[in-house]
């Protein structure tokens, strides 16, 4: 037995990427990389990096979420591929 279900699990194609958290001292490496992640002006970056945890990024190809994330994980955010 082992409670299989059946169903074949698709394999997903696309990602979203949550912004958790930041190190206060990076803050304003983290806006201008959200900013460039997201397509946003300065004001909406800035309130979603503090309003974290917030989804930054959705529906990425998961070719390029890792690349994200490093990017984002290099400049002092803390996130999640959800």
């Amino acid at each position: 037995g082992g409670g299989d279900s059946g169903e074949a699990e698709v394999e997903r194609t696309h990602f979203d990427l949550k912004l958790m958290s930041f190190d206060a001292k990076s803050k304003i490496k983290v806006i201008k990389e959200v900013r460039a992640v997201a397509g946003l002006g300065l004001k909406e970056a800035k309130e979603m990096v503090e309003g974290a945890p917030k989804v930054i990024a959705k529906d990425i190809k998961k070719e390029e979420i890792d690349a994200l994330k490093e990017k984002l994980e290099s400049v002092g955010a803390v996130v999640e591929i959800v």
